[in-house]
């Protein structure tokens, strides 16, 4: 009688059998789940928020210089004479002294061209403030009493925000409140929910409006007289914060 290896008398050879079928149907099973993806869809939304404020807070630029002096000596002496006029009109108007901060000061010799050759004729010294107004309705007033004493440079107005966060977060709010309307239309569209925030990214902020752009020579007021207060319209600020929102759907 005729043995053949998987006759029932030899269990292992079904036992071996039974094995590789398994084997393969594991294989192929695992095939298929390898082809799934499994990572969630997500969507990711940008928006732009915008809030504007009137400025609180002004840096003014201005100073003195003396024009040419025989001396180095006679320059710094001017300079200091006029400054010390300068910065007592400046406290007139309610200054403090930590708003007041020296921006630049410089004594130059002064030449002449002759014959193709420098000729010295004397020293210039020059001193500029930077002041703070915390008042802006005194700006005018303020320029309007330093050329009284001998200013005779004015370098800019710089309107600005004393504590711009509160207006940045606004500029949030309101970028976040639009980026969550468009994700959440979005999400209508391709037939899902949102389940949850994945990641948040932030640009823009607070921007100041600067006006120190043009140097303004001004002839210094003699016998004392003051010219009349200079209107300095402040305007708005603006601030436009933007936002990028990514959603995990399901």
């Amino acid at each position: 009688m005729e043995d053949t290896c998987c006759s029932p008398r030899k269990p292992a050879c079904w036992m071996m059998l039974v094995a590789i079928l398994l084997a393969g149907g594991f294989y192929l099973t695992g095939k298929i789940i390898e082809q799934k993806d499994f990572t969630p869809m997500t969507i990711s939304v940008n928006a732009d928020g915008k809030v504007s404020a009137p400025p609180d807070i002004a840096m003014v630029s201005f100073g003195v210089q003396t024009g040419r002096q025989t001396t180095a000596a006679q320059a710094m002496k001017q300079l200091s004479r006029k400054m010390t006029a300068v910065v007592a009109a400046v406290k007139t108007q309610g200054i403090e002294d930590k708003d007041v901060t020296t921006d630049s000061l410089s004594l130059q010799p002064e030449y002449d061209w002759q014959d193709g050759k420098q000729v010295p004729r004397g020293f210039q010294a020059t001193q500029t403030l930077y002041v703070k107004v915390r008042d802006l309705d005194k700006i005018g007033d303020l320029l309007s009493a330093v050329t009284g004493e001998g200013v005779n440079q004015i370098g800019g107005v710089d309107f600005t925000m004393d504590d711009p966060e509160a207006l940045q977060a606004a500029a949030r709010a309101k970028a976040i409140q639009k980026a969550e309307a468009k994700a959440g239309l979005l999400a209508d569209q391709l037939g899902k929910s949102i389940k949850r925030l994945k990641g948040f990214s932030e640009g823009g902020g607070y921007v100041p409006m600067d006006y120190r752009k043009a140097n303004v020579m001004m002839e210094s007021v003699g016998g004392g007289a003051t010219p009349d207060s200079i209107p300095v319209p402040a305007g708005e600020q603006e601030v436009n914060v933007s936002v990028s929102l990514i959603y995990e759907l399901e």
